[in-house]
């Protein structure tokens, strides 16, 4: 028994597989599709049984039966052609993805089909050739495209980055990680520059305040100076009259205590002692002049 069908495949799965009937023929690889454009549905796919010779299998999608890594199983004959009656089959792959003002964006290259139903989901774009192995896939809904033409599909777009990224190759995913990095310091840098910005506003405004108030209140209490300052500075007192007396002067009967006295270094000098010759004259009845 074959493999169940899956709800959707892409076109380029379909084709790359062989197709292999009820009676076990090999019937060759898928080698285009046939489709409708106009609604955006697949009606089958042609088969090439042979690599010699113009022969052509054309298969309807109700025919499939079952999926295998590399093989189609269908029930039932084909409609056998030619490769000339195949070119002139209308299909949208292979088509010029063109913009606004006719400007080129790329190339469609693939399907995405309900295979229940040959609907199409979604087509596949590609910037670059899209034999190119790892490209990077863009998602186009049908509603997107305005008008075709054989080889020529008309869109409003300005760019592929407008449309869904589906798959992307190693650069796209390395430009697409670049500019999300850029916008994260961006913003990063914008917060920082906001903040920065209220900082310095309200330090301003604290400032000029600042500026704005005076020293004191009119009529308030003056500072009160420091206590060192009203301080007198100590003068030095003079001694008492009394201590300047000679202490041979002093009468017997006075009990000074020594402590009473002036300091030594305080006395003024003694008197120079009487000679002879100063009295002389004087005392002359004295036996000691």
């Amino acid at each position: 028994m074959p493999p169940a069908l899956p709800e959707q495949l892409l076109l380029s799965d379909l084709l790359r597989r062989r197709v292999r009937c009820d009676q076990g023929l090999d019937h060759g690889a898928g080698v285009l599709a046939w489709m409708h454009p106009p609604v955006h549905r697949l009606l089958g796919w042609a088969s090439r049984p042979s690599a010699f010779g113009p022969r052509r299998d054309v298969w309807r999608l109700n025919q499939l039966r079952g999926l295998a890594e590399s093989e189609l199983f269908v029930r039932g004959e084909p409609s056998p052609t030619d490769a000339e009656t195949l070119r002139r089959l209308p299909t949208l792959i292979d088509a010029e993805l063109l913009g606004v003002g006719g400007a080129p964006l790329g190339t469609i290259a693939d399907a995405a089909v309900e295979l229940r139903t040959g609907a199409i989901r979604h087509y596949l774009v590609s910037r670059s050739d899209p034999r190119l192995p790892g490209s990077s896939r863009w998602r186009l809904s049908p509603d997107r495209i305005v008008d075709q033409q054989p080889g020529r599909v008309f869109t409003g777009l300005r760019d592929l980055d407008d449309l869904p990224l589906a798959r992307a190759s190693v650069r796209q995913e390395f430009l697409r990680r670049s500019r999300r990095w850029r916008d994260q310091v961006g913003e990063e840098t914008a917060r920082l520059r906001d903040q920065v910005q209220q900082a310095g506003g309200r330090l301003e405004e604290r400032l000029e305040g600042w500026l704005e108030e005076p020293p004191w209140e009119e009529g308030g209490d003056r500072v009160t100076p420091p206590p060192w300052e009203d301080a007198p500075s100590p003068q030095r007192q003079p001694p008492p009259p009394d201590a300047w007396i000679d202490a041979e002067e002093r009468e017997p009967g006075d009990d000074d205590r020594e402590d009473d006295l002036p300091p030594r270094d305080r006395q003024p000098p003694p008197e120079p002692r009487r000679g002879p010759d100063r009295y002389r004259g004087r005392h002359d009845d004295d036996p000691w002049v």
